[in-house]
């Protein structure tokens, strides 16, 4: 008699104590070991809405398998059952499991949906960025700049994230953090602008939109094109972000043959030093007041974004979140106002 084949199911659409086929990313996979030495790894696979836990233990089948063979980075076809524990928080059993094949796309397998990615559409994000460039850079060929760069690196901007593992690291999440500092930075510069009238030259609207849409541009050079987990490149390793969006901005200014001098020297400005600090990764220090709304715009979007998803994400128990390894520190979410 034939074996009755599970159904096949997102893992994200899973209720407590169901069983079937499902695709997964392996995004995680660490080795530790117990009080008494022996050792154990815990793997945390995931798709699109759900991350889940599954604990090897070195007395488990699955231990040499684990050891030897799966790789964070990689997908796989899980046959198991999916639990919600108290304590631990979403777990699967797996009953088999193989890396996934080119096959399995005819079962509807697709890698995009089994990363996390952002709230909101790339597309209708993308056309609201583009259209603040539109609206906002009076000057015509900065305009023709910041368009340029958008529409040449459109895919990536849709696809990548903003960090690996600080802000908004998922996919899409870095054409969501540009559009957000461009609408925080334009609110920035209005009021400041209003708040200082004589300041001589006043401030440059053209100068901080174009900044606040291109200053992590770089980000395209920086990783790969994996559409699972976006790796550095070698150029992303030896130079980074800043130093590539500059070079990005430069060339492509070049190629356009008429962007006023120096209102793109101040640019490139810009781009190198709106991080501030050189620990942080600036090699210069800002000296236009364009940058400093550049900054705080980018500093508070990236934080906030952090301490959301601390709070919203972490399972400890008790009115404090785990310590956040990126933020340093826990933070209060047993609060009722």
């Amino acid at each position: 008699m034939a074996r009755v084949r599970p159904p096949l199911v997102r893992l994200s659409e899973m209720t407590a104590g169901q069983a079937g086929d499902f695709f997964v990313l392996l995004a995680e996979r660490t080795r530790s070991a117990t009080r008494d030495g022996k050792p154990f790894y815990t793997c945390r696979f995931r798709d699109a809405r759900r991350s889940v836990t599954f604990m090897v233990w070195a007395d488990s089948n699955w231990f040499e398998t684990c050891e030897r063979d799966w790789q964070a980075g990689q997908c796989y076809k899980i046959r198991g059952s999916y639990t919600q524990h108290e304590k631990y928080g979403p777990q699967i059993e797996i009953t088999n499991i193989r890396q996934v094949t080119d096959a399995d796309r005819a079962d509807g397998f697709d890698p995009s949906e089994l990363v996390e990615r952002s709230r909101f559409d790339s597309e209708a994000m993308f056309t609201e960025l583009r259209g603040l460039a539109e609206k906002h850079v009076a000057d015509e060929p900065l305009r023709k700049l910041v368009l340029t760069l958008l529409d040449r690196h459109a895919p990536a901007l849709k696809r990548l994230p903003a960090t690996q593992k600080n802000f908004y690291p998922f996919c899409g999440g870095l054409l969501e953090h540009l559009l957000t500092v461009t609408r925080i930075s334009l609110e920035l510069v209005e009021f400041y602008g209003h708040l200082y009238p004589d300041l001589k030259p006043p401030l440059n609207r053209d100068l901080v939109v174009a900044g606040a849409i291109l200053h992590d541009i770089g980000r395209v050079a920086e990783f790969d094109d994996d559409p699972v987990a976006p790796q550095p490149t070698v150029a992303g390793r030896l130079m980074g972000h800043l130093f590539l969006g500059r070079d990005l901005v430069r060339e492509t200014a070049r190629e356009l043959g008429n962007v006023n001098p120096e209102l793109l020297q101040l640019l490139e400005h810009i781009i190198i030093t709106h991080l501030t600090l050189p620990e942080w990764g600036s090699p210069r220090l800002p000296m236009i007041p364009e940058c400093l709304i550049l900054h705080h715009a980018d500093d508070l979007d990236a934080k906030l974004e952090m301490y959301v998803r601390c709070l919203t994400k972490d399972q400890e128990a008790g009115p404090f979140t785990a310590r956040d390894p990126v933020l340093g520190k826990q933070l209060l979410k047993g609060r009722t106002v």
